[in-house]
Protein backbone atom coordinates (compact mmCIF):
# COMPACT_ATOMS: atom_id res chain seq x y z
CA UNK A 1 0.00 0.00 0.00
CA UNK A 2 1.43 3.36 -1.03
CA UNK A 3 0.61 6.89 -0.04
CA UNK A 4 -2.15 8.00 -2.37
CA UNK A 5 -1.73 11.69 -3.21
CA UNK A 6 -2.82 12.30 -6.81
CA UNK A 7 -2.83 16.05 -7.31
CA UNK A 8 -5.73 15.82 -9.75
CA UNK A 9 -8.08 14.86 -6.89
CA UNK A 10 -6.76 17.24 -4.24
CA UNK A 11 -9.18 19.88 -2.94
CA UNK A 12 -8.13 23.53 -2.91
CA UNK A 13 -9.17 25.34 0.24
CA UNK A 14 -12.23 27.52 -0.03
CA UNK A 15 -11.18 31.21 -0.04
CA UNK A 16 -13.32 31.82 3.05
CA UNK A 17 -11.38 29.14 4.93
CA UNK A 18 -8.03 30.47 3.77
CA UNK A 19 -9.05 33.94 4.94
CA UNK A 20 -10.17 32.50 8.28
CA UNK A 21 -6.81 30.77 8.77
CA UNK A 22 -4.75 33.74 7.63
CA UNK A 23 -6.59 36.16 9.92
CA UNK A 24 -6.08 33.92 12.93
CA UNK A 25 -9.02 32.09 14.59
CA UNK A 26 -10.34 33.64 17.81
CA UNK A 27 -12.42 32.69 20.84
CA UNK A 28 -16.07 33.60 21.17
CA UNK A 29 -16.69 35.12 24.61
CA UNK A 30 -19.70 37.29 25.51
CA UNK A 31 -20.67 37.81 21.88
CA UNK A 32 -17.22 38.97 20.74
CA UNK A 33 -14.30 37.31 18.95
CA UNK A 34 -11.25 37.74 21.18
CA UNK A 35 -7.70 36.50 21.74
CA UNK A 36 -6.48 34.77 24.90
CA UNK A 37 -5.84 37.10 27.83
CA UNK A 38 -2.23 35.98 28.17
CA UNK A 39 -1.62 35.99 24.43
CA UNK A 40 -0.66 32.29 24.38
CA UNK A 41 -1.27 30.29 21.22
CA UNK A 42 -1.36 26.66 20.09
CA UNK A 43 0.14 25.44 16.82
CA UNK A 44 -2.38 23.47 14.76
CA UNK A 45 -0.84 20.90 12.42
CA UNK A 46 -2.16 19.13 9.36
CA UNK A 47 -1.72 15.47 10.38
CA UNK A 48 -1.13 14.48 6.75
CA UNK A 49 2.02 16.62 6.54
CA UNK A 50 2.88 17.57 10.16
CA UNK A 51 3.00 21.19 8.96
CA UNK A 52 1.55 24.05 11.03
CA UNK A 53 -1.56 25.42 9.29
CA UNK A 54 -2.80 27.84 11.95
CA UNK A 55 -2.21 29.29 15.37
CA UNK A 56 -5.15 29.49 17.74
CA UNK A 57 -5.47 31.20 21.11
CA UNK A 58 -4.83 29.04 24.17
CA UNK A 59 -7.38 29.49 26.92
CA UNK A 60 -6.22 29.51 30.50
CA UNK A 61 -8.06 29.94 33.80
CA UNK A 62 -8.63 33.67 33.30
CA UNK A 63 -10.22 33.10 29.87
CA UNK A 64 -12.45 30.37 31.25
CA UNK A 65 -13.52 32.68 34.05
CA UNK A 66 -14.52 35.40 31.57
CA UNK A 67 -16.48 32.91 29.47
CA UNK A 68 -18.28 31.38 32.46
CA UNK A 69 -19.22 34.80 33.85
CA UNK A 70 -20.57 35.82 30.44
CA UNK A 71 -22.67 32.64 30.33
CA UNK A 72 -23.82 33.27 33.90
CA UNK A 73 -24.99 36.79 33.06
CA UNK A 74 -26.76 35.60 29.93
CA UNK A 75 -28.61 32.95 31.90
CA UNK A 76 -29.42 34.90 35.05
CA UNK A 77 -29.92 38.43 33.71
CA UNK A 78 -29.96 38.34 29.93
CA UNK A 79 -32.79 37.91 27.47
CA UNK A 80 -32.09 34.20 26.87
CA UNK A 81 -34.22 32.91 29.74
CA UNK A 82 -37.06 35.24 28.72
CA UNK A 83 -37.33 33.94 25.16
CA UNK A 84 -40.31 31.75 24.39
CA UNK A 85 -39.59 28.09 23.58
CA UNK A 86 -40.50 28.75 19.94
CA UNK A 87 -38.08 31.66 19.72
CA UNK A 88 -35.33 29.54 21.25
CA UNK A 89 -36.08 26.68 18.87
CA UNK A 90 -35.86 28.97 15.86
CA UNK A 91 -32.37 30.09 16.89
CA UNK A 92 -31.21 26.51 17.36
CA UNK A 93 -32.65 25.61 13.94
CA UNK A 94 -30.92 28.61 12.37
CA UNK A 95 -27.59 27.37 13.67
CA UNK A 96 -28.19 24.15 11.75
CA UNK A 97 -28.95 26.16 8.63
CA UNK A 98 -25.72 28.11 9.02
CA UNK A 99 -23.71 24.89 9.27
CA UNK A 100 -25.49 23.38 6.26
CA UNK A 101 -24.92 26.55 4.23
CA UNK A 102 -21.19 26.42 5.03
CA UNK A 103 -20.95 22.62 4.91
CA UNK A 104 -18.14 22.48 2.35
CA UNK A 105 -16.01 24.87 4.38
CA UNK A 106 -16.48 22.77 7.49
CA UNK A 107 -15.73 19.55 5.58
CA UNK A 108 -12.45 21.05 4.40
CA UNK A 109 -11.54 22.19 7.90
CA UNK A 110 -12.19 18.72 9.34
CA UNK A 111 -10.00 17.15 6.66
CA UNK A 112 -7.24 19.69 7.23
CA UNK A 113 -7.39 19.69 11.02
CA UNK A 114 -8.34 16.12 11.95
CA UNK A 115 -7.01 14.35 8.84
CA UNK A 116 -10.19 12.46 8.02
CA UNK A 117 -11.10 12.04 4.34
CA UNK A 118 -13.12 14.95 3.02
CA UNK A 119 -15.51 12.49 1.39
CA UNK A 120 -16.22 11.11 4.87
CA UNK A 121 -16.77 14.57 6.34
CA UNK A 122 -19.15 15.48 3.54
CA UNK A 123 -21.15 12.26 3.82
CA UNK A 124 -21.22 11.75 7.60
CA UNK A 125 -19.88 14.49 9.89
CA UNK A 126 -21.65 17.45 8.31
CA UNK A 127 -25.15 15.96 7.78
CA UNK A 128 -25.13 14.58 11.32
CA UNK A 129 -24.03 17.96 12.68
CA UNK A 130 -26.67 20.14 11.07
CA UNK A 131 -29.42 17.52 11.40
CA UNK A 132 -28.71 17.41 15.14
CA UNK A 133 -29.56 21.11 15.38
CA UNK A 134 -32.70 20.60 13.29
CA UNK A 135 -33.84 17.70 15.46
CA UNK A 136 -33.08 19.33 18.82
CA UNK A 137 -34.71 22.62 17.78
CA UNK A 138 -38.04 20.80 17.85
CA UNK A 139 -37.56 19.77 21.47
CA UNK A 140 -37.51 23.40 22.65
CA UNK A 141 -41.32 23.53 22.43
CA UNK A 142 -41.91 20.05 23.87
CA UNK A 143 -40.40 20.36 27.34
CA UNK A 144 -43.25 19.82 29.78
CA UNK A 145 -43.95 19.03 33.40
CA UNK A 146 -46.84 17.00 34.80
CA UNK A 147 -49.79 17.43 37.12
CA UNK A 148 -49.68 15.20 40.19
CA UNK A 149 -52.18 13.91 42.76
CA UNK A 150 -50.74 13.81 46.30
CA UNK A 151 -52.35 11.40 48.79
CA UNK A 152 -52.07 13.81 51.71
CA UNK A 153 -55.23 14.80 53.61
CA UNK A 154 -56.70 17.97 52.18
CA UNK A 155 -56.83 19.40 48.70
CA UNK A 156 -53.74 20.35 46.75
CA UNK A 157 -52.81 21.46 43.29
CA UNK A 158 -49.41 19.90 42.50
CA UNK A 159 -47.35 19.97 39.37
CA UNK A 160 -43.76 19.81 38.14
CA UNK A 161 -41.74 22.34 36.17
CA UNK A 162 -38.88 21.34 33.88
CA UNK A 163 -36.27 24.08 33.95
CA UNK A 164 -32.87 24.50 32.29
CA UNK A 165 -30.04 23.50 34.57
CA UNK A 166 -28.14 26.76 34.00
CA UNK A 167 -24.57 27.32 32.83
CA UNK A 168 -23.07 24.27 31.14
CA UNK A 169 -19.40 23.58 30.53
CA UNK A 170 -18.88 21.27 27.56
CA UNK A 171 -15.61 19.59 26.63
CA UNK A 172 -15.39 17.81 23.28
CA UNK A 173 -12.81 15.43 21.73
CA UNK A 174 -10.73 15.60 18.58
CA UNK A 175 -12.12 12.67 16.58
CA UNK A 176 -15.39 14.28 15.37
CA UNK A 177 -14.81 17.96 16.15
CA UNK A 178 -17.86 19.61 14.60
CA UNK A 179 -20.23 16.70 15.13
CA UNK A 180 -19.34 16.53 18.82
CA UNK A 181 -19.88 20.28 19.12
CA UNK A 182 -23.35 19.82 17.63
CA UNK A 183 -24.16 16.91 19.95
CA UNK A 184 -23.30 19.11 22.91
CA UNK A 185 -24.57 22.54 21.88
CA UNK A 186 -27.92 21.65 20.31
CA UNK A 187 -29.67 19.96 23.27
CA UNK A 188 -28.25 22.38 25.83
CA UNK A 189 -29.47 25.40 23.88
CA UNK A 190 -32.84 23.81 23.15
CA UNK A 191 -33.28 23.19 26.88
CA UNK A 192 -32.55 26.86 27.61
CA UNK A 193 -29.05 26.59 29.05
CA UNK A 194 -26.08 28.83 28.29
CA UNK A 195 -22.81 27.22 27.29
CA UNK A 196 -19.03 27.41 27.48
CA UNK A 197 -17.70 24.92 24.93
CA UNK A 198 -14.04 23.92 25.03
CA UNK A 199 -12.81 22.43 21.75
CA UNK A 200 -9.95 19.93 21.69
CA UNK A 201 -6.51 21.51 21.41
CA UNK A 202 -5.61 19.21 18.49
CA UNK A 203 -8.67 20.04 16.37
CA UNK A 204 -10.23 23.40 17.26
CA UNK A 205 -10.61 24.91 13.80
CA UNK A 206 -14.19 23.92 12.99
CA UNK A 207 -15.43 25.02 16.42
CA UNK A 208 -13.68 28.38 16.08
CA UNK A 209 -15.05 28.82 12.55
CA UNK A 210 -18.50 28.10 14.00
CA UNK A 211 -17.80 30.79 16.59
CA UNK A 212 -17.07 33.28 13.83
CA UNK A 213 -20.25 32.38 11.97
CA UNK A 214 -22.32 32.70 15.15
CA UNK A 215 -21.10 36.29 15.45
CA UNK A 216 -21.57 37.05 11.74
CA UNK A 217 -24.81 35.23 10.92
CA UNK A 218 -26.67 34.07 14.04
CA UNK A 219 -28.79 36.14 16.41
CA UNK A 220 -27.95 34.61 19.77
CA UNK A 221 -27.77 37.07 22.65
CA UNK A 222 -24.25 37.78 23.92
CA UNK A 223 -22.95 35.20 26.35
CA UNK A 224 -25.35 32.38 25.42
CA UNK A 225 -22.68 30.55 23.42
CA UNK A 226 -19.00 30.86 24.34
CA UNK A 227 -16.38 28.83 22.49
CA UNK A 228 -12.75 28.48 23.55
CA UNK A 229 -9.91 26.06 23.03
CA UNK A 230 -7.07 25.05 25.27
CA UNK A 231 -5.36 22.16 27.01
CA UNK A 232 -7.27 19.81 29.25
CA UNK A 233 -5.01 20.22 32.25
CA UNK A 234 -5.48 24.01 32.25
CA UNK A 235 -8.60 25.17 30.42
CA UNK A 236 -10.52 21.91 30.85
CA UNK A 237 -9.68 21.63 34.54
CA UNK A 238 -10.63 25.27 35.16
CA UNK A 239 -13.97 24.77 33.46
CA UNK A 240 -14.77 21.54 35.34
CA UNK A 241 -13.92 23.11 38.70
CA UNK A 242 -15.50 26.54 38.16
CA UNK A 243 -18.05 27.20 40.93
CA UNK A 244 -20.43 29.09 38.64
CA UNK A 245 -20.78 26.17 36.21
CA UNK A 246 -23.89 24.11 36.97
CA UNK A 247 -23.09 21.11 34.78
CA UNK A 248 -20.21 19.54 32.86
CA UNK A 249 -20.76 17.46 29.72
CA UNK A 250 -17.59 15.67 28.63
CA UNK A 251 -16.69 13.35 25.75
CA UNK A 252 -13.27 11.73 25.79
CA UNK A 253 -11.24 9.02 27.43
CA UNK A 254 -12.36 7.17 30.55
CA UNK A 255 -9.15 8.22 32.28
CA UNK A 256 -9.85 11.92 31.77
CA UNK A 257 -13.53 11.40 32.57
CA UNK A 258 -12.56 10.28 36.06
CA UNK A 259 -10.53 13.48 36.49
CA UNK A 260 -13.55 15.51 35.39
CA UNK A 261 -15.65 13.85 38.08
CA UNK A 262 -13.07 14.73 40.74
CA UNK A 263 -12.85 18.34 39.58
CA UNK A 264 -16.64 18.71 39.54
CA UNK A 265 -17.06 17.20 43.00
CA UNK A 266 -16.10 20.41 44.79
CA UNK A 267 -19.38 22.10 43.85
CA UNK A 268 -21.37 18.89 43.22
CA UNK A 269 -22.19 20.07 39.71
CA UNK A 270 -24.08 17.70 37.45
CA UNK A 271 -21.91 15.58 35.15
CA UNK A 272 -22.56 13.54 32.01
CA UNK A 273 -19.77 11.54 30.41
CA UNK A 274 -19.38 9.80 27.05
CA UNK A 275 -16.17 7.82 27.44
CA UNK A 276 -14.17 4.94 25.98
CA UNK A 277 -15.22 1.69 24.38
CA UNK A 278 -13.99 -1.70 23.26
CA UNK A 279 -16.80 -2.75 20.96
CA UNK A 280 -17.20 -6.45 20.14
CA UNK A 281 -18.64 -7.57 16.82
CA UNK A 282 -19.95 -11.15 16.83
CA UNK A 283 -20.30 -12.94 13.51
CA UNK A 284 -22.42 -16.09 13.66
CA UNK A 285 -22.00 -19.00 11.22
CA UNK A 286 -25.21 -18.09 9.36
CA UNK A 287 -24.19 -14.47 8.79
CA UNK A 288 -24.45 -13.04 5.29
CA UNK A 289 -20.75 -12.53 4.63
CA UNK A 290 -21.45 -10.35 1.61
CA UNK A 291 -22.83 -7.84 4.13
CA UNK A 292 -20.67 -8.71 7.11
CA UNK A 293 -17.29 -8.32 5.40
CA UNK A 294 -17.81 -4.70 4.23
CA UNK A 295 -19.71 -3.94 7.44
CA UNK A 296 -16.91 -5.17 9.70
CA UNK A 297 -14.34 -3.39 7.53
CA UNK A 298 -16.25 -0.12 7.88
CA UNK A 299 -16.69 -0.72 11.59
CA UNK A 300 -12.96 -1.25 12.02
CA UNK A 301 -11.41 1.49 9.86
CA UNK A 302 -13.97 4.28 9.52
CA UNK A 303 -12.43 7.55 10.74
CA UNK A 304 -9.03 5.84 10.97
CA UNK A 305 -10.46 3.65 13.74
CA UNK A 306 -10.39 6.72 16.00
CA UNK A 307 -13.94 6.01 17.09
CA UNK A 308 -15.06 4.94 20.56
CA UNK A 309 -17.46 2.42 19.00
CA UNK A 310 -15.06 0.96 16.42
CA UNK A 311 -15.19 -2.83 16.00
CA UNK A 312 -11.94 -3.41 17.84
CA UNK A 313 -12.79 -7.02 18.80
CA UNK A 314 -14.03 -9.44 16.13
CA UNK A 315 -15.49 -12.73 17.32
CA UNK A 316 -16.29 -15.02 14.37
CA UNK A 317 -17.43 -18.64 14.36
CA UNK A 318 -14.64 -20.99 13.36
CA UNK A 319 -16.63 -22.28 10.38
CA UNK A 320 -16.53 -18.86 8.71
CA UNK A 321 -13.57 -17.27 10.52
CA UNK A 322 -11.02 -17.73 7.74
CA UNK A 323 -13.38 -16.54 5.03
CA UNK A 324 -14.42 -13.47 7.03
CA UNK A 325 -10.88 -12.48 7.95
CA UNK A 326 -9.67 -13.06 4.40
CA UNK A 327 -12.44 -10.79 3.14
CA UNK A 328 -11.76 -8.04 5.68
CA UNK A 329 -8.01 -8.35 5.10
CA UNK A 330 -8.41 -8.00 1.33
CA UNK A 331 -10.74 -5.04 1.75
CA UNK A 332 -8.35 -3.40 4.21
CA UNK A 333 -5.40 -3.85 1.87
CA UNK A 334 -7.27 -1.94 -0.84
CA UNK A 335 -8.19 1.06 1.32
CA UNK A 336 -6.61 4.18 -0.18
CA UNK A 337 -4.65 5.93 2.54
CA UNK A 338 -3.71 9.56 2.06
CA UNK A 339 -4.33 13.21 2.96
CA UNK A 340 -7.80 14.14 4.05
CA UNK A 341 -8.08 16.88 1.42
CA UNK A 342 -7.69 14.32 -1.40
CA UNK A 343 -11.10 13.18 -2.64
CA UNK A 344 -9.64 9.77 -3.54
CA UNK A 345 -8.53 9.13 0.04
CA UNK A 346 -10.53 6.52 1.95
CA UNK A 347 -8.56 6.62 5.20
CA UNK A 348 -6.50 9.53 6.46
CA UNK A 349 -3.71 9.87 9.02
CA UNK A 350 -4.05 9.62 12.76
CA UNK A 351 -4.65 12.94 14.44
CA UNK A 352 -1.20 13.57 15.90
CA UNK A 353 2.31 12.23 16.39
CA UNK A 354 1.34 11.32 19.95
CA UNK A 355 -1.62 9.27 18.76
CA UNK A 356 0.47 7.52 16.09
CA UNK A 357 3.06 6.56 18.70
CA UNK A 358 0.36 5.29 21.04
CA UNK A 359 -1.42 3.14 18.45
CA UNK A 360 1.84 1.81 17.00
CA UNK A 361 2.80 0.82 20.53
CA UNK A 362 -0.31 -1.36 20.77
CA UNK A 363 0.56 -3.07 17.48
CA UNK A 364 4.03 -3.84 18.82
CA UNK A 365 2.52 -5.05 22.08
CA UNK A 366 0.32 -7.45 20.12
CA UNK A 367 3.33 -8.77 18.26
CA UNK A 368 5.29 -9.18 21.48
CA UNK A 369 2.44 -11.14 23.06
CA UNK A 370 2.13 -13.51 20.11
CA UNK A 371 -0.55 -12.01 17.87
CA UNK A 372 -0.16 -12.39 14.10
CA UNK A 373 -0.33 -9.32 11.87
CA UNK A 374 -2.57 -10.30 8.95
CA UNK A 375 -2.28 -6.94 7.20
CA UNK A 376 -0.88 -3.50 7.98
CA UNK A 377 0.93 -2.78 11.20
CA UNK A 378 3.23 -0.25 9.54
CA UNK A 379 3.38 3.40 8.65
CA UNK A 380 3.72 4.80 5.16
CA UNK A 381 7.02 5.65 3.54
CA UNK A 382 7.49 8.94 1.77
CA UNK A 383 5.38 11.04 4.11
CA UNK A 384 5.95 13.11 7.22
CA UNK A 385 2.32 12.61 8.20
CA UNK A 386 0.94 10.44 10.97
CA UNK A 387 -0.13 7.48 8.86
CA UNK A 388 -0.70 3.87 9.90
CA UNK A 389 -1.98 1.20 7.54
CA UNK A 390 -5.23 -0.60 8.42
CA UNK A 391 -4.17 -3.46 10.71
CA UNK A 392 -5.71 -6.83 11.59
CA UNK A 393 -4.29 -8.99 14.38
CA UNK A 394 -5.19 -12.67 14.82
CA UNK A 395 -4.03 -15.45 17.18
CA UNK A 396 -5.15 -13.24 20.04
CA UNK A 397 -6.30 -14.22 23.50
CA UNK A 398 -8.25 -12.36 26.22
CA UNK A 399 -5.12 -11.65 28.29
CA UNK A 400 -3.50 -9.47 25.62
CA UNK A 401 -3.42 -5.68 25.97
CA UNK A 402 -4.77 -5.32 22.43
CA UNK A 403 -7.86 -7.28 23.46
CA UNK A 404 -8.38 -5.59 26.83
CA UNK A 405 -7.52 -1.93 26.24
CA UNK A 406 -8.94 0.75 23.95
CA UNK A 407 -6.54 1.31 21.04
CA UNK A 408 -8.33 4.14 19.22
CA UNK A 409 -6.75 3.58 15.84
CA UNK A 410 -7.07 1.42 12.70
CA UNK A 411 -6.25 -1.81 14.56
CA UNK A 412 -8.68 -4.68 15.04
CA UNK A 413 -8.17 -7.97 16.89
CA UNK A 414 -9.92 -11.12 15.62
CA UNK A 415 -10.68 -14.30 17.54
CA UNK A 416 -12.58 -17.49 16.58
CA UNK A 417 -15.23 -19.22 18.66
CA UNK A 418 -16.74 -22.69 18.32
CA UNK A 419 -19.40 -22.71 21.04
CA UNK A 420 -22.54 -20.82 20.01
CA UNK A 421 -24.05 -20.82 23.51
CA UNK A 422 -25.37 -17.28 23.73
CA UNK A 423 -24.66 -16.78 27.42
CA UNK A 424 -21.03 -17.75 26.94
CA UNK A 425 -20.61 -15.49 23.91
CA UNK A 426 -22.22 -12.59 25.71
CA UNK A 427 -19.98 -13.13 28.73
CA UNK A 428 -16.91 -12.89 26.49
CA UNK A 429 -18.27 -9.80 24.77
CA UNK A 430 -18.98 -8.26 28.18
CA UNK A 431 -15.54 -9.12 29.58
CA UNK A 432 -14.36 -5.51 29.50
CA UNK A 433 -14.61 -2.43 31.68
CA UNK A 434 -16.42 -0.72 28.81
CA UNK A 435 -19.95 -1.01 27.50
CA UNK A 436 -20.48 1.51 24.73
CA UNK A 437 -21.48 -0.46 21.62
CA UNK A 438 -21.52 -3.86 19.94
CA UNK A 439 -22.70 -5.43 16.71
CA UNK A 440 -24.18 -8.84 15.93
CA UNK A 441 -24.20 -10.45 12.49
CA UNK A 442 -26.75 -13.21 11.93
CA UNK A 443 -29.76 -14.02 9.77
CA UNK A 444 -31.57 -15.52 12.77
CA UNK A 445 -33.81 -12.83 14.24
CA UNK A 446 -34.24 -14.74 17.49
CA UNK A 447 -30.48 -14.98 18.08
CA UNK A 448 -30.06 -11.30 17.17
CA UNK A 449 -32.58 -10.09 19.74
CA UNK A 450 -31.40 -12.52 22.43
CA UNK A 451 -27.84 -11.24 22.02
CA UNK A 452 -29.07 -7.64 22.06
CA UNK A 453 -30.54 -8.29 25.52
CA UNK A 454 -27.45 -10.09 26.84
CA UNK A 455 -24.72 -7.67 25.74
CA UNK A 456 -24.12 -4.85 28.23
CA UNK A 457 -23.71 -1.85 25.94
CA UNK A 458 -25.61 1.33 25.19
CA UNK A 459 -25.85 0.68 21.45
CA UNK A 460 -26.39 -2.67 19.74
CA UNK A 461 -26.24 -2.82 15.96
CA UNK A 462 -27.65 -5.87 14.16
CA UNK A 463 -26.23 -6.60 10.69
CA UNK A 464 -24.77 -3.10 10.56
CA UNK A 465 -22.28 -0.88 12.37
CA UNK A 466 -21.69 2.88 12.71
CA UNK A 467 -25.33 3.89 12.19
CA UNK A 468 -25.95 7.24 13.87
CA UNK A 469 -28.96 9.53 13.91
CA UNK A 470 -30.07 12.40 16.16
CA UNK A 471 -33.10 10.38 17.26
CA UNK A 472 -31.01 7.47 18.56
CA UNK A 473 -29.78 7.83 22.17
CA UNK A 474 -26.04 7.23 22.44
CA UNK A 475 -24.02 6.43 25.54
CA UNK A 476 -22.55 3.62 27.56
CA UNK A 477 -22.74 1.13 30.38
CA UNK A 478 -20.02 0.64 33.01
CA UNK A 479 -16.93 2.80 32.48
CA UNK A 480 -18.16 4.02 29.11
CA UNK A 481 -19.93 6.86 30.83
CA UNK A 482 -22.99 8.45 32.41
CA UNK A 483 -26.03 9.71 30.52
CA UNK A 484 -26.94 9.73 26.84
CA UNK A 485 -26.36 11.96 23.86
CA UNK A 486 -29.06 12.41 21.18
CA UNK A 487 -32.74 11.59 21.32
CA UNK A 488 -35.11 12.77 24.03
CA UNK A 489 -32.59 11.57 26.60
CA UNK A 490 -30.14 14.29 25.60
CA UNK A 491 -32.59 17.04 26.57
CA UNK A 492 -32.99 15.42 29.98
CA UNK A 493 -29.27 15.96 30.59
CA UNK A 494 -29.84 19.72 30.69
CA UNK A 495 -33.03 19.97 32.77
CA UNK A 496 -33.91 20.16 36.45
CA UNK A 497 -37.29 19.08 37.85
CA UNK A 498 -39.08 21.36 40.32
CA UNK A 499 -42.13 20.21 42.29
CA UNK A 500 -44.75 22.86 43.08
CA UNK A 501 -47.50 22.17 45.64
CA UNK A 502 -50.31 24.56 46.53
CA UNK A 503 -52.86 23.99 49.26
CA UNK A 504 -56.38 24.79 48.05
Amino acid sequence: MNLHVPSSTAVALDPAIQKFLDAGPKFLIDGKLVQAQAGATIDIRNPATAQVVAKVPEARAEDIDLAVKAARRAFDQGPWSRLTPAERGKLVYKLGEIIERHAEEFAQLEALDNGKPISESRAADLPIAYNTFYYMAGWATKIAGATLSPSNAGEYHAYTLREPIGVVGQIIPWNFPLMMAAWKLAPALAAGCTVVLKAAEDTPLSALRLAQLIVDEADFPAGVINIVTGYGETAGAALAAHPQVDKIAFTGSTEVGKLIVKAAAGSLKRVTLELGGKAPTIVFPDADLDRAIPGVTLGSFFAQGQVCVATTRIYAHKSIFDKLIEGVRDAASKIRVGPGLDTATQMGPLVSATQLKRVSGYVQSGRDEGAHVQVGGEGLTGSDGYFLKPTILTNANPAMKVVREEIFGPVVVAQAFDDTALDKLAAEANDTEYGLAASVWTQNASIAHKMAKRIKAGTIWINCHHVFDPVLPFGGYKQSGWGRENGAEAIENYLETKAVTMAL
